[in-house]
C-alpha cells in the first residue's frame, strides 16, 4: 500500500513540473520562456470568479465552435492509426474545438513534447503548434496556443467539466472551487483525451494529453472531452519527440456548429 501512495505522489508532483506547462503564448512569439503550473498565467485568457452553466449566454464562448453529438477522429502516429470518440455531448465546446482545430490540420506534423510514465503510466501530451517548427527549440515546447488565422489572435477555451446528473457543464471553476461533491460525466480512466492547461481554468487552447492510466486526481480539475476507442497499443509506445503523421475527421463532422458558418 504504501508504494502504491508513493507512486501516485510521485505522479501527482509531476502535474506541474511536466503536465500542464502550456497554453502561455501564441505560437508566433518565440521569446517566451516555459513555466509551471503553479504560476503560468495566459496573457490573454481572464479567469472568471463566477460559474457559468449557461454556454449559450456566456459571451467568452457563444462563437466558439461547438460539436452537438459525437464525432470520430483518427490520429496516425508512426504509421498506426489511434482512433478518438471525441464527445460534444457532454463537453460541447473543449470537443468542439478539438475537432476544429482538427480539420484545420493544426495537428497534423505537431509533436508529442511530454511522455511521463515513470514512477508508472501517467500522460502523454502534444499539440503545441509551435512543435511543428523543426528549428523551434524543444525546451520551450508546451507553450504554445493555436492563433485564429482570421482574428490573428490566439485562442483559450473555457474549463468545462460536466458533472454526473447534471445537463450542463460547470464552467471556469475546478469542482473544488466550485463547490461540486459529484464526480465528472467524463472521467479520466486510462485512455481519456483531455486538454492541457495553465493554472488558470480558462487557457486551454491546443494541447492536449492522453491518460497512460487511471487518473482520478485530475478528474474535476481538467476537462476530458473523449477516449481512444482503437490504437491505445499504439499511444503506449509513443516517445517523447514522435510526431503526429496526420489527424483526420471520419466520422461526425456534421456535428460541429462554427459561428458564421452553416
Amino acid at each position: 500500500m504504501l508504494n502504491k501512495i508513493s507512486r501516485w505522489l510521485g505522479a501527482f508532483l509531476v502535474i506541474g513540473a511536466l503536465l500542464l506547462t502550456g497554453c502561455t503564448s501564441p505560437e508566433t512569439t518565440s521569446s517566451s520562456t516555459p513555466t509551471n503550473l503553479a504560476t503560468n498565467t495566459p496573457p490573454t485568457a481572464e479567469s472568471s470568479s463566477t460559474v457559468m452553466t449557461n454556454p449559450t449566454n456566456a459571451p467568452q464562448i457563444a462563437g466558439m465552435p461547438r460539436l452537438e453529438g459525437k464525432a470520430t477522429v483518427v490520429m496516425v502516429v508512426k504509421g498506426a492509426p489511434i482512433t478518438i470518440e471525441v464527445d460534444g455531448t457532454d463537453a460541447p465546446i473543449t470537443a468542439g474545438n478539438f475537432v476544429d482545430l482538427v480539420k484545420q490540420g493544426v495537428y497534423n506534423g505537431s509533436m508529442f513534447h511530454r511522455v511521463v510514465r515513470e514512477p508508472q503510466p501517467f500522460v502523454v501530451q502534444g499539440g503545441d503548434p509551435q512543435s511543428k517548427d523543426p528549428n523551434f527549440p524543444p525546451a520551450m515546447l508546451g507553450t504554445g496556443s493555436f492563433v485564429d488565422p482570421i482574428t490573428k489572435q490566439p485562442r483559450y477555451i473555457p474549463l468545462e467539466i460536466k458533472p454526473e446528473g447534471s445537463e450542463q457543464p460547470i464552467y471556469s471553476q475546478v469542482f473544488r472551487d466550485a463547490g461540486v461533491t459529484a464526480k465528472p460525466k467524463l472521467k479520466h480512466t486510462r485512455g481519456a483525451v483531455a486538454m492541457a492547461r495553465s493554472a488558470n481554468p480558462d487557457s486551454a487552447s491546443a494541447q492536449f494529453y492522453f491518460a497512460l492510466a487511471d487518473l482520478d486526481f485530475l478528474d474535476g480539475n481538467y476537462a476530458v472531452f473523449g477516449y481512444v476507442t482503437e490504437g491505445m497499443d499504439t499511444v503506449d509506445k509513443v516517445q517523447q519527440g514522435d510526431r503526429i503523421q496526420s489527424a483526420e475527421v471520419t466520422k461526425g463532422l456534421e456535428n460541429l456548429k462554427v459561428a458564421g458558418k452553416s
